[in-house]
């Protein structure tokens, strides 16, 4: 029976000011960071975060860990070179923006081929069978070298055809806007993802699999129609790199590439949906900055992962979350105090670490430019006994000084949610 009633649903203010930043920001970004270099590193963040949020399709929202996300990307990243020498040579009539869109529905091919035999094994089975097809294709792409390009790869010119209204693809700037749309459009995509029934489902099937085959779904079927939307978007990032680098080479589907993607998803959160934003953010920062500062960067990258694992599994938007909850209730200024002894004892840790990292790695491989080094303005003598022993002194203060503040934090951390339970309760009984 229709309603005879009109109800009214106010908007969601929050949710519209979110989004509207999100896209001042990415208009207004390059306004404030001009140089070329980071035109560049914002390009590459806007494809990392579409390639994190597809695989978190995966692992964060239906439960599935692959370790071959990279396939669905580099193979959308082949097809869109070859699609973009194709438009050079005038045999294939699209404007060089449309590319990403290819290798978008290249990606969602090989996951449609790919994924039926993936997805009908979930947990560890499935985890080893994408490794097993990453392997695979990897090896594949050094073997066949007339689609693939053996090991120099396939390069391309995005600079083709007539420009139009002055755009043509030419300056980086003009990339990095049409990376920001197409950035913007793919996370409002599935961030709309999550809000359909299907994605609802997913969820489901990531946390109760019995539950979701005894009310008529099948499983299987949900985990490949997921996987199918996840390489939809993975293959546009790829598309994207395409425009971006003008090369594609076998790196782009390597183990190395997959493991980036889960790292950093990790890294950023993948219970939340913002998650693997920060995630993306950071897997630039790391291989374009850090791996400038120091050649141990992968180390420090594998340190960082090992303490989010211990002390943060939920990943930086987890703690982000936790204390936005805590600020909420009024209850963040009780605990200044202890994060500002975490953050010195942390950052005492690390100095005393990184010391004796770079003592270490310059004594492997940069010890015929003599013993000296300089790290953080800091002179350094890798054959001296006192710099060994005092870069060891520092860091095991450092982890014992951080040691007792994380246990006065805990401490602490109980007391604000005993307060936070009282306060729900007062509230309640009003």
């Amino acid at each position: 029976m229709a309603k005879q009633y009109y109800e009214f649903k106010p908007y969601n203010v929050g949710r519209w000011i979110i989004w509207g930043f999100f896209a001042l920001l990415l208009l207004f970004v390059p306004k404030l960071f001009t140089s070329s270099l980071s035109v560049t590193m914002l390009s590459q963040m806007g494809i990392a975060i579409i390639a994190c949020l597809s695989y978190n399709i995966l692992l964060g929202q239906g439960g599935m860990l692959s370790f071959g996300h990279a396939v669905y990307s580099g193979l959308g990243s082949y097809m869109a070179i070859h699609a973009l020498n194709m438009v050079s040579k005038g045999t294939l009539p699209i404007p060089v923006s449309l590319l990403p869109i290819i290798g978008g529905f290249a990606g969602m091919g090989f996951a449609v081929l790919f994924g039926y035999v993936t997805t009908r094994k979930s947990g560890t089975p499935f985890a080893m069978i994408t490794l097993g097809l990453a392997e695979l294709v990897f090896a594949m792409s050094l073997m066949f070298s007339e689609f693939f390009g053996g090991e120099a790869g396939v390069s391309g010119n995005r600079v083709v055809g007539s420009s139009v209204f002055g755009i043509s693809f030419g300056p980086g700037t003009q990339v990095y806007y049409l990376i920001a749309v197409y950035t913007f459009v793919c996370v409002a995509l599935m961030f709309a993802f999550t809000r359909t029934p299907l994605g609802r489902i997913l969820n489901a099937v990531r946390d109760n699999p019995e539950r979701v085959e005894f009310i008529g779904y099948s499983t299987q079927r949900v985990r490949y129609m997921a996987f199918i939307i996840s390489g939809f978007f993975a293959g546009i990032a790829g598309g994207l790199g395409v425009i971006l680098f003008e090369i594609v080479t076998a790196e782009v589907v390597s183990g190395i590439r997959s493991g980036a993607y889960l790292l950093f998803t990790f890294l950023g959160g993948a219970t939340f949906f913002f998650g693997p934003i920060i995630g993306g953010v950071l897997m630039v920062l790391a291989s374009v900055l850090l791996s400038e500062i120091t050649k141990a960067w992968l180390l420090y990258l594998g340190l960082i992962f090992v303490f989010m694992v211990m002390y943060a599994p939920g990943g930086i938007a987890s703690l982000f979350m936790m204390n936005l909850r805590v600020a909420s209730f009024g209850f963040l200024r009780k605990l200044w105090v202890s994060y500002l002894g975490l953050a010195i004892s942390a950052l005492v840790l690390l100095v005393g670490a990184a010391v004796l990292i770079e003592m270490v790695y310059h004594l492997q491989l940069n010890l015929s430019l003599g013993p000296e080094l300089r790290f953080i303005g800091i002179p350094l003598n890798a054959h001296s006994p006192d710099h060994w022993f005092g870069g060891a002194f520092v860091m095991l203060t450092g982890l014992g000084l951080f040691e007792l503040c994380r246990r006065h934090y805990v401490h602490e951390w109980g007391e604000v949610q005993e307060d936070i339970e009282k306060e729900i309760k007062r509230r309640e009984a009003l």
